[in-house]
């Protein structure tokens, strides 16, 4: 995969402003689709290294690495409606 398709289905984000951004996954399980990022873990120098994700309909929390938000095929930014 050539370097500007790869930075095309990446989210350029900062993980310093995460923290209570909203996201919607592509693939809803459980009926969850909607999050809220509710805490960011960082290593001793302050490096965010994943976040700490609430599912908005049952409340349940998962943690994953804050860099998978980046990728389009698995989350969008916001909460999106349902896709056609």
């Amino acid at each position: 995969m050539n370097t500007r398709a790869t930075v095309a289905a990446r989210h350029r984000l900062n993980p310093g402003k995460l923290l209570l951004s909203k996201w919607t996954a592509v693939s809803a399980q459980n009926r969850e689709k909607h999050f809220l990022v509710t805490e960011l873990l960082c290593d001793a120098d302050g490096q965010v290294l994943q976040v700490e994700l609430q599912a908005v309909l049952s409340r349940r929390n998962q943690y994953i690495d804050w860099r998978d938000l980046q990728d389009r095929d698995r989350w969008r930014m916001g909460w999106q409606p349902a896709s056609r």
